[in-house]
C-alpha cells in the first residue's frame, strides 16, 4: 500500500469552488482510498491506495469530485516517496528560515510540462526571485517586499494558470509529514 497526496487546484478560493474538507474526506473514502486525511482548506488530501497508476488515481479523484460536488477540478497526485525525493533535491535557497522570503512549490498538472510552464511565464527576474525545478515541481522564492515585481507572481494571469497548483513550503512539508 502506497501513500499519496492529492492536490486539488483552485478550490475554496475567493468563495468559488467550495468543498468542505470533511465531505472531501468522505468521498475519497467512498472510492476505496484508505487512511484519508485532509489538510487545510485548499484541497490537500493524504491517502493510501494499492493502485499504482497515477492516471487512474487522478481519474478516480476528479470523477468523484465531479459526481459529488458538481465541480470539474483538476487534480494532481504525488506519491509520498516522490515528494520526499523532490524535497531532497530542492535548491538550497528554497525553504529557509527567512520569514521575509515567500517560498512556493508549483506542482505542474499533467499533461502540461514544466517546460511549457517556463515558456508561458517567462524568465525569472533574478533581482526579485529565484526559480528552479525538480521533476514536475517548480521551486520559486521571492522576498515579500518585492514580491509584486517578480515575474512568477503573475503566474495566475498566465495561460498555464489552470495547469498548475501552488502550495507554500510550510504546506508541502506538512503534507509530507502527514504521510508518515
Amino acid at each position: 500500500m502506497e501513500k499519496y497526496i492529492a492536490l486539488l487546484r483552485g478550490i475554496n478560493v475567493g468563495g468559488k469552488n467550495k468543498i468542505s474538507m470533511p465531505a472531501l474526506k468522505v468521498v475519497f473514502e467512498e472510492i476505496g482510498f484508505l487512511d484519508v486525511i485532509t489538510y487545510i482548506n485548499s484541497g490537500n488530501v493524504v491517502f493510501s491506495s494499492n493502485i499504482k497508476d497515477r492516471s487512474e488515481l487522478i481519474r478516480k479523484s476528479e470523477s468523484i469530485i465531479a459526481d459529488k460536488f458538481m465541480l470539474n477540478i483538476p487534480v494532481t497526485i504525488v506519491s509520498a516517496k516522490d515528494l520526499s525525493d523532490t524535497l531532497k533535491n530542492a535548491p538550497e535557497w528554497w525553504n529557509t528560515d527567512n520569514k521575509e522570503i515567500y517560498d512556493n512549490a508549483i506542482f505542474v498538472i499533467s499533461p502540461t510540462s514544466v517546460e511549457e510552464v517556463f515558456a508561458a511565464v517567462g524568465e525569472a527576474k533574478p533581482e526579485y526571485e529565484k526559480v528552479a525545478h525538480h521533476g514536475n515541481v517548480i521551486f520559486w522564492s521571492a522576498p515579500l517586499k518585492t514580491f509584486s515585481k517578480s515575474r512568477w507572481s503573475k503566474i495566475a494571469s498566465s495561460p498555464v494558470n489552470n495547469n498548475v497548483t501552488i502550495r507554500n513550503a510550510n504546506t508541502v512539508n506538512k503534507l509530507l509529514l502527514l504521510t508518515k
